[in-house]
């Protein structure tokens, strides 16, 4: 996709690889012309060459790319990984190539769609300083914000990403399942304008953006609640109860949940774990 994006930036892609079906089929949609090759081919033909793996897979491609020789002096290897800082690149540095870390803050589909979402993306760019200038150029042809990343804080930073958007996919579906046990045969009109405002003031307004019952302090309410989950799935339930312990953390530190009442409701909480 990035390969793509270059391209429309008037950069040209000379050849590419893809090893999963997926991933095959993803370059004849966004690469059309362009020939799919070994990765030690790709790299000898490459001035800039993307390395656009999952984050388990980077090193050992990066390894064995290196165990090749297919590494360049003046190569710029850009891998688009959140974990990863330039740590990673070290096999292709030591061969004379430039290592940059360009990670996309987006969430993408393997269509053309995604081309429009880079418009505005933030990158979350990591490399030696004299290379920043070259990371963010790069980032600004695609039509992204660069934002600047340090080495040491990598990890957390994509966790913190992770922790948001893939979680968030997963409370959303859990929460349509639950609607439609409780009958409700759309979902998504439910949920859609109630966390579209939730997650504006959240961004707005932080910790402050509570409401619920556990921001009340409801805990008769909460209990019933923990209840009806249960009937459904134990798994989610499961999830209710952390979440709610943590919201509850949260409403107490920021002063919207008094000390007596969180008592009742962390009692609850704890009494919902306990073996029947």
């Amino acid at each position: 996709m990035l390969g793509a994006a270059l391209a429309l930036a008037g950069h040209r892609v000379v050849a590419a690889s893809g090893v999963s079906t997926r991933s095959v089929e993803r370059a004849a949609i966004l690469l059309p012309d362009v020939p799919l090759v070994p990765p030690p081919d790709v790299a000898a033909q490459s001035d800039l060459l993307l390395l656009t793996v999952p984050d388990d897979a980077l090193p050992d491609l990066v390894r064995g790319l290196a165990a090749t020789r297919s590494f360049v002096r003046g190569q710029l290897v850009v891998h688009t990984s959140g974990r990863w800082g330039t740590d990673v690149l070290q096999p292709a540095a030591a061969a004379g190539a430039l290592p940059l870390a360009l990670h996309p803050v987006m969430t993408f589909t393997g269509t053309s769609i995604d081309l429009s979402r880079l418009g505005g993306c933030v990158f979350g760019v990591t490399t030696v300083p004299e290379l920043l200038p070259i990371a963010d150029a790069l980032v600004l042809e695609m039509g992204g914000e660069p934002l600047h990343v340090d080495d040491e804080h990598r990890e957390l930073y994509h966790a913190a990403l992770a922790h948001a958007a893939n979680h968030l996919v997963t409370l959303v579906t859990s929460s349509a399942e639950l609607l439609r046990v409780a009958g409700v045969e759309d979902p998504a009109r439910l949920l859609g304008p109630l966390l579209s405002a939730a997650l504006d003031n959240a961004l707005r307004s932080g910790d402050a953006a509570l409401t619920g019952p556990v921001a009340r302090g409801d805990a008769k309410t909460v209990a019933a609640h923990v209840a009806a989950i249960g009937a459904v799935s134990t798994s989610t339930r499961a999830a209710y109860v952390e979440l709610a312990r943590l919201t509850a953390d949260r409403a107490m530190a920021s002063g919207l949940l008094d000390p007596v009442h969180a008592e009742a409701l962390l009692d609850v909480l704890a009494d919902s774990e306990r073996p029947r």
